[in-house]
């Protein structure tokens, strides 16, 4: 086994596990590995949680916080922090990741803002960070976010990740999708920013859809399917890194669970010519027909 293959958690084309999709048959040969947001499954009991048990057992799981809230100027959440430990122990959780921003001050606000891109905020987010890690005494990624103002902003985005990744010393959650929409919005170019990412901090990877708001306006809301951009995103990553683990995402406007393991499909092609230096491979829309190598 590879240096490479040893950092990653998981292996394969996973899926973002919805309560519902509870009632629909999951297979193994279709999806390697299944993400959920632990905030909404710890204490859940029932059939929900008597379902959710069976599920940890048949396949690898990692998780993707909503509530951290790592860079809020209320003091860090410890108790959330402890729930999430026992939580990771109770599911032989394969990894745990968050938002690098902030959801609360000292009520929620239901919604992911952004840092300061500050060396003041380097510091005090990698500070938290740290806490985090040696109370669930293991590493956590961190996941570049999307983001539509910069409040105060002295260092650039990437700079910004990169110096919280290192004080932190933490690993990193790379969503393409974030990245596309990003560099639309922010006008820089995504693939120089990708190749500045650090590719020995890097657990797994996000790819989802969003909504054009305008041509130089995207929203990113997991509420649709992966558009070509993203999808020609994704295979940049794995070029410039090798095939990656990559996680699809929906939260809303959830299809059909067969509709979506077109796109994990869709995904472990794009792994499998990476695999084999094949190139890029042709898009084929959204239409799940099989993807045909350059």
């Amino acid at each position: 086994m590879s240096n490479r293959q040893r950092q990653y958690p998981v292996q394969g084309a996973g899926l973002g596990l919805r309560r519902s999709m509870m009632g629909e048959t999951l297979d193994p040969a279709a999806v390697d590995f299944l993400e959920v947001a632990p905030e909404n499954w710890i204490g859940v009991g029932g059939r929900y949680g008597r379902w959710f048990r069976e599920i940890t057992e048949r396949f690898p799981f990692v998780t993707h916080g909503l509530s951290l809230s790592i860079g809020a100027p209320a003091p860090l959440d410890e108790a959330l922090v402890r729930s999430i430990k026992a939580f990771i122990h109770t599911h032989n959780i394969r990894c745990y990741s968050e938002h690098l921003s902030y959801c609360s001050d000292h009520g929620h606000l239901y919604d992911l803002l952004p840092i300061p891109f500050t060396e003041e905020a380097v510091h005090y987010v990698a500070n938290r960070i740290r806490r985090v890690q040696d109370i669930l005494e293991q590493r956590i990624a961190m996941e570049n976010v999307s983001y539509y103002a910069a409040p105060g902003q002295e260092m650039s985005e990437l700079a910004f990740i990169n110096a919280v990744l290192q004080e932190a010393d933490c690993d990193l959650l790379l969503d393409v999708n974030n990245i596309y929409v990003n560099a639309i919005n922010h006008r820089y170019d995504a693939e120089t920013f990708l190749r500045g990412l650090p590719a020995e901090r890097i657990r797994y990877v996000h790819v989802a859809g969003h909504y054009d708001e305008a041509d130089d306006l995207k929203v990113d809301t997991h509420g649709a399917p992966v558009i070509d951009p993203v999808w020609d995103l994704l295979q940049k990553a794995y070029a410039v890194f090798g095939p990656m683990p990559t996680l699809l995402e929906r939260d809303f406007n959830i299809p059909p669970l067969p509709e979506l393991c077109l796109e994990v499909e869709r995904v472990r092609q794009y792994q499998s010519a990476a695999s084999s230096g094949l190139g890029p491979v042709e898009n084929a829309g959204n239409s799940g027909e099989l993807l045909n190598a350059r």
